[in-house]
């Protein structure tokens, strides 16, 4: 009888803990709290997206606004084309200004959109035309290096 007990108590704790492993899993995987509701989707276009990745946040003055629904490569243009999908309590302007941004120096990228003073806003299916492109960290380190050996052979 009092084997039992611990086999349940044990048993019990391990679930706990499994669960655990899975809620946390989930969290950093965006997957908990996604939504797939309403809202109004609008598209951007960058260059470069650098490690944007569906589900990815989207922020403006750091609050969560949306998600990234959709990332595709235009065949055309070459260029990323994204669909982020807003929540519809939050409207942006027309000149919105869409960049992609990184949490903390290597964090997870996230789009951030810098509303912008039209009167007009943006709605379902619209296109933001103003976007920068992610920072390339590996890019920004060869330019630096590459631009460092050139004043180190122009100098002697």
């Amino acid at each position: 009888m009092k084997r039992s007990k611990y086999d349940l108590a044990v048993g019990l704790f391990v679930a706990f803990g499994l669960m655990s492993l899975v809620f946390l899993a989930l969290k950093v995987g965006n997957l908990a709290g996604y939504d797939s509701g309403d809202g109004y989707r609008i598209e951007a276009r960058f260059d470069n997206i650098g490690g944007l990745k569906v589900r990815a946040a989207v922020k403006s003055a750091g609050v969560v606004v949306g998600r990234v629904e959709a990332i595709v490569l235009d065949p055309e243009t070459y260029e990323a084309k994204t669909v982020l999908r807003l929540d519809p309590r939050y409207r942006f302007s027309k000149d919105t200004i869409a960049s992609i941004l990184t949490s903390g120096l290597l964090g997870e990228q996230y789009v951030n959109l810098e509303v912008g003073g039209d009167s007009v806003y943006l709605g379902n299916g619209d296109r933001v035309v103003k976007t920068q492109p992610a920072m390339i960290l590996e890019k920004l380190i060869g330019q630096f290096l590459y631009n460092k050996a050139a004043e180190n052979t122009g100098s002697k």
